[in-house]
């Protein structure tokens, strides 16, 4: 009796790993190749999840903050998708290595194109769109990305709500950021972009940017052990039972 229990707490445990995953996933959101440090530059991919069945996202829009524009955004190409990068005029002017610059993006859009049945993120697919951006702001700890995901049967999801403190996550939260320190010794990673980095610097943010990673793939197996022996266990707890009875 107490093994069957067991076995099926495992199952149960495996169950749940599997759906707090999907659900923590099933919105769009931004996380930076390496790190994203205060002052520098950083490669950012947008992450959009399909959560419709029945429809394909084929239109994605990133809003950029206002109140910390960014002078430059550059797109990576994305197969299937056409790009528009949108500026606007700034109310007051940046200065970005010793230049004012007058105007700052305020929106990517990445539209799908090729055959109708074919084209956008379908049902059970996401999709990344890369950006590098910068300079990032000094005194900022995060930034805060509006989205719109639109799908080919006219629904529209805004993805604007910001994170309170202390409150609980939105239904439908706007993409984050998160600002790292500069590096010791650097104004944030200004100096790289102007080809005055260190190669020892250099050297220690790509040991950094690899940790992360790291990380990530440990906990997926960790993950992928967890759910086996689960349903092992849980296999397991029915043969003993039958064996019981028998």
């Amino acid at each position: 009796m107490n093994v069957s229990r067991i076995a099926l707490a495992g199952g149960v445990a495996a169950s749940s790993v599997l759906i707090l995953a999907g659900t923590a996933s099933a919105h769009v959101s931004v996380q930076p190749q390496g790190e994203a440090a205060k002052g520098g530059y950083a490669t950012v991919n947008f992450k959009v999840p399909n959560e419709r069945d029945n429809a394909s996202t084929t239109k994605v829009e990133v809003n950029f903050p206002t109140d910390h524009p960014l002078a430059s955004v550059m797109p990576q190409a994305v197969p299937g998708w056409d790009i528009e990068v949108t500026k606007s005029k700034l109310a007051k002017p940046l200065e970005m290595h010793g230049q004012k610059i007058n105007e700052a993006v305020s929106k990517v859009t990445w539209t799908a194109t090729g055959d109708k049945d074919e084209r956008g993120i379908r049902p059970g697919d996401f999709q990344q769109f890369p950006l590098s951006i910068g300079q990032l702001p000094e005194d900022a700890d995060q930034l805060v990305f509006k989205a719109i995901q639109t799908y080919d049967n006219k629904e529209v999801v805004r993805w604007i709500e910001e994170q309170k403190k202390g409150a609980e996550e939105p239904e439908s939260p706007a993409p984050v950021l998160a600002l790292t320190a500069p590096a010791a010794g650097e104004h944030g990673a200004a100096a790289d972009a102007k080809g005055t980095g260190s190669g020892a610097q250099a050297d220690k943010r790509t040991t950094a940017a690899s940790d992360p990673s790291d990380s990530d793939t440990t906990a997926r197996v960790l993950g992928i052990v967890g759910i086996v022996i689960g349903i092992a266990g849980v296999a397991f707890g029915v043969l003993a039972g039958r064996r019981r009875t028998a």
